[in-house]
């Protein structure tokens, strides 16, 4: 059973043993708008966590997506850089961005629960 965790940069990331899953969040969709284009990180890539590593462009605005926790890239959505709409469709579901196998499960557990994650969006506001 996998456990989910939110960033302050908006990504969110499901942890299955040492493989977490990264994708946006459906606020971080909403703000952005359209989407437009999406860049993937290599596979193999070794990121540290904060480290900007995919991109996002919209009709409004680029963004980059982080890297929540140090590893290295094991695989990337290509379906959602071909089609990144399905992003504001399923942004938490079927539109993750990449998986990377961590190198430290303590950092995940650092990183916000779902209740903190929607005081943060409500501080924010």
């Amino acid at each position: 059973m996998s456990e989910r965790r939110y960033t302050a940069e908006h990504e969110w990331i499901s942890l299955d043993g040492d493989i977490a899953t990264v994708g946006i969040t459906n606020h971080a969709q909403e703000a952005l708008g359209d989407l437009v284009f999406v860049e993937l990180p290599d596979t193999e890539r070794e990121v540290s966590a904060g480290e900007a590593c995919a991109v996002v462009e919209s009709v409004k605005a680029a963004s980059d997506v982080y890297a929540p926790l140090t590893g290295k890239i094991t695989e990337v959505n290509g379906i959602v850089a071909e089609e990144p709409a399905l992003v504001n469709r399923e942004p938490e579901g079927e539109a993750w961005f990449f998986r990377i196998k961590i190198a430290d499960r303590v950092a995940f557990d650092t990183l916000m629960d779902a209740d903190q994650y929607k005081a943060f969006l409500e501080t924010a506001a």
